[in-house]
């Protein structure tokens, strides 16, 4: 049997809210005959964080949070489908051998399609709307730019993060989140106004007051200030952030929560990197006149131990760390706050990414793969984010990257986070910031986390940012693969093939232009066939967690 972690998705039809489009769900669905296979490629992880030097105010306001976040996740479930209402009791009805499995990967992936292969139904056979459901099914990117262009006074409110659409008759509505999910944001806001209460930290209360109030003003700047100023044992996100559910137009955000215990020893230890952030900005291979010198470099950084997650968080591959808030706003006036989830890097790096290992790199090289080098690239992969082009002027014309660069905007931006991530030690090798030593198995482990990354598809914004990049170096001969099809970098060559890839992916960034971007993901976009080989060879392995999170303590 399978730990099965519970999580509530919303089953009710939103009452009082603006009506979303009724979607039946397909009678008498086909579960996917492979669907124990798909099931088994998420190791079932339990994953827990220490409470004990936590005072009672502070397991109150958790426990609440807690409330906040399954709450959270019914709202999620309705973005990623709207059908997820009504099929979700067809799921709980399914009998025969496969019904187990076929529940619990609907489970992972909130909804009948595999998010680690090209979004297949692996329930019924309905295709996946690209729109989720942030827009009505039947909605074409051409007719909702023909829209646009007929109707430019709406342009603004439809490509709004947090609007959804929805026909009316012959029209077509941006209907404000905090219209489409008045229900479920009312108990959100009072549990966090309950944990608002309970919490003995001013900043924290802070925070979660000002975000309850923000769920109705569809702007999460003033919230998103305090959360950035927030100085707590409790870290937690919670609201709509990433953009990657929406791959019709790339613009939507999806709610999410992280509800974390901070590791403040680890934190300090990180902390002298954010005190580089203009000189790694200032080093970035681009010209002057593209580079974001104007961006905050507050910039805190927090490890920490999760508790729960729910919503986008949850969904299909596990989160290891985060680079938020997304607002452009924020992040000029202070920067962002990079979070790494410890307790869930750890579980990933030894349940995955060591045994790939064993199995893509020589016998011997197998050693270098190292925790610390994981550990840090990933805090780099974060830093990076809030490095190079954000909002830039195309033709006088003030826009920002991700609406020019639309559903390409999320990989190329994970793709940019990635590299950065790794030139930006090598920079910082070289001011003498951090200790030479982490050359010696940065490569390494880099390798064989392309192959941890890649699986997830390149339906999925990671994934398909990854094989970006495997595709250059292999194309650079910075990794070379051997007559036995396993994959060694090349470390002599590492740092000019990773300046070089940066350079194109932040002038395509600058320039907001989607037709490079499509033409790169036309060249690197395509799994090689000796990776798809090596890659099959992974079959016994997870592709990711299952996370339970126990919630002991808690009472």
């Amino acid at each position: 049997m399978w730990r099965r972690t519970v999580l509530v998705f919303g089953l009710v039809v939103l009452a009082g809210c603006a009506p979303a489009e009724r979607v039946q769900p397909p009678e008498g669905l086909v579960i996917a005959p492979d669907v124990v296979e798909r099931r088994d490629r998420f190791a079932a992880v339990t994953v827990s964080a220490d409470l004990s030097h936590l005072p009672k105010s502070e397991r109150e306001a958790l426990r609440r949070l807690v409330a906040a976040a399954r709450t959270v996740h019914e709202i999620f479930a309705l973005q990623a489908w709207a059908g997820n209402a009504e099929m979700q009791p067809q799921v709980e009805q399914l009998a025969g051998p496969l019904a187990a499995a076929a529940r619990e990967y609907y489970r992972i992936m909130v909804g009948p399609w595999d998010r680690i292969d090209h979004f297949r139904p692996f329930l019924g056979d309905r295709p996946h709307p690209p729109g989720a459901g942030f827009y009505p099914e039947d909605l074409t990117a051409a007719e909702l730019e023909a829209w646009l262009e007929a109707n430019p006074e709406d342009r603004e409110a439809f490509t709004a993060l947090h609007t959804v659409i929805r026909r009316e008759g012959d029209r077509l509505r941006a209907v404000p989140y905090s219209e489409a999910y008045t229900r479920q944001l009312e108990v959100v806001a009072a549990e966090l106004r309950a944990a608002a209460a309970a919490t003995g930290n001013p900043s924290l209360r802070r925070f979660l007051e000002l975000r309850a109030d923000d769920f109705f003003l569809d702007d999460y700047y003033e919230s998103d200030l305090a959360w950035m100023d927030l100085d707590s044992a409790i870290e937690v996100v919670i609201g709509p952030y990433e953009t990657y559910e929406d791959q019709l137009l790339g613009a939507k955000a999806a709610f999410e929560a992280f509800i974390c215990v901070a590791q403040p020893e680890d934190s300090e230890r990180l902390a002298v990197f954010k005190s580089q952030l203009p000189f790694l900005e200032q080093s970035l291979p681009i010209p002057d006149e593209d580079k974001n010198l104007a961006r905050g470099a507050e910039s805190p950084i927090r490890v920490v131990d999760v508790l729960y997650t729910a919503g986008d968080a949850r969904a299909g591959v596990q989160t290891i760390a985060f680079n938020l808030p997304n607002d452009e706003r924020v992040r000029e006036a202070k920067g962002s706050k990079k979070v790494l989830l410890k307790n869930v890097m750890r579980a990933k790096f030894d349940s995955i990414q060591v045994p790939i290992a064993g199995l893509v790199l020589p016998a011997e090289a197998v050693e270098r793969v190292d925790f610390e080098a994981f550990y840090l690239f990933t805090l780099h992969h974060e830093l990076a984010h809030g490095l190079g082009p954000g909002r830039i002027t195309i033709d006088g014309r003030e826009t920002e990257v991700r609406l020019e660069l639309k559903e390409l905007y999320s990989a190329f931006e994970e793709a940019k986070a990635d590299v950065l991530g790794v030139l930006d030690i090598y920079t910082l090798v070289k001011a003498g910031v951090m200790e030479p030593a982490i050359l010696d198995t940065l490569p390494w482990t880099y390798t064989a986390g392309i192959f941890r990354t890649t699986r997830f598809g390149v339906a999925e914004a990671h994934g398909l940012g990854m094989v970006l990049q495997a595709n250059f170096l292999l194309e650079r001969g910075a990794v070379l693969i051997t007559e036995e099809g396993r994959f060694v970098p090349v470390p002599e060559l590492f740092e000019q093939a990773f300046r070089d890839l940066a350079h194109e992916l932040l002038i395509i960034q600058a320039r907001g232009d989607l037709a490079a971007a499509t033409a790169m993901v036309e060249r690197y976009g395509t799994v090689r066939p000796e990776m798809a080989a090596a890659i099959a060879t992974l079959d016994g392995l997870p592709v990711d967690i299952d996370p339970s999170y126990p919630l002991e303590g808690l009472q």
